[in-house]
């Protein structure tokens, strides 16, 4: 028994060697890459190449399913429909794995897909950098997002709502003074920008310049004509000064965000809330 138990150990790592897929990939991880998908109940691995449609954002070009034999070779199946199918990906908790260069050719695929150059025949314009960007921070890529709008900055500061979404991705990677310098410049261009105002007073929030933000506050409410739009830039007002235990200044902005709330939403709630643990 003993010796059975060994052989057993050592034969375990060899079975797990053969399969050289690892699931720890997101969808916006992926462009660019050949993907398998985990494994299906009938033993097969569905695969495809992910890649970005400007329209349609980051897209999954599903080509068919393989097997994986007991020697570790990819044995890909004849697909049940004729052509590729395409998949547009939504932000979700799956992984996928990337399918090593060692086995394109047993599953006879290229490196480069032949039909990818019609999606990169624009890579620099100030247009694609954006688009790329906006993508990117859809995905709460924000970081990935500033290396596309960054660039397409330097090209050209004031092309149309390049302002808010570098802005966003500042935000979101708490560059508060960026995101300021960036919305004050943009506000110039486009005075009554209600999206630039939200941006801007979450900025000032986080960067504990409150009169300033109270401020923009007022100027973006009576500018928005979207009524979520106005609760949540006076609801995270209202956030900031019950995190400081303030609760005159709390009520006066949860007041205001309540007035153009929906009931039952997302800040109707958060402020019930907040305000039962109020102590004073």
């Amino acid at each position: 028994m003993k010796y059975l138990l060994l052989l057993i150990t050592l034969y375990a790592p060899t079975l797990q060697a053969q399969n050289p897929l690892h699931f720890d990939k997101r969808f916006v991880e992926s462009e660019d890459h050949w993907v398998a998908f985990r494994m299906d109940k009938d033993s097969t691995y569905s695969y495809g190449f992910i890649y970005v449609d400007a329209q349609a954002g980051l897209t999954l070009n599903h080509e068919g399913k393989f097997r994986i034999a007991r020697n570790g070779t990819f044995l890909p199946l004849k697909p049940a429909y004729n052509g590729n199918m395409k998949v547009r990906l939504q932000p979700n908790q799956v992984r996928v794995a990337f399918i090593p260069p060692a086995k394109f050719g047993e599953l006879n695929i290229s490196p480069v897909p032949d039909w990818l150059s019609a999606y990169k025949t624009d890579t620099t314009s100030t247009q694609h950098l954006y688009r790329w960007g906006f993508l990117y921070n859809a995905w709460d890529e924000s970081a990935k997002a500033l290396t596309y709008l960054e660039r397409a900055r330097q090209q050209d500061a004031k092309f149309p709502g390049l302002g808010a979404e570098l802005a966003y991705a500042y935000n979101a990677l708490q560059q508060y003074d960026k995101a300021i310098e960036v919305l004050e410049g943009a506000l110039l261009a486009d005075p009554d920008g209600c999206y630039l105002y939200k941006e801007l007073t979450f900025a000032l929030i986080h960067s504990d310049q409150l009169p300033q933000a109270e401020k923009a506050c007022v100027r973006g409410i009576s500018l928005c004509k979207e009524k979520p739009m106005k609760s949540e830039i006076a609801y995270n007002l209202a956030q900031k000064y019950y995190q400081l235990n303030d609760r005159p200044n709390f009520n006066r902005w949860a007041k205001e965000s309540r007035k153009w709330a929906t009931a039952g939403d997302v800040f109707m709630v958060n402020l019930a809330g907040m305000e039962a643990k109020l102590t004073r």
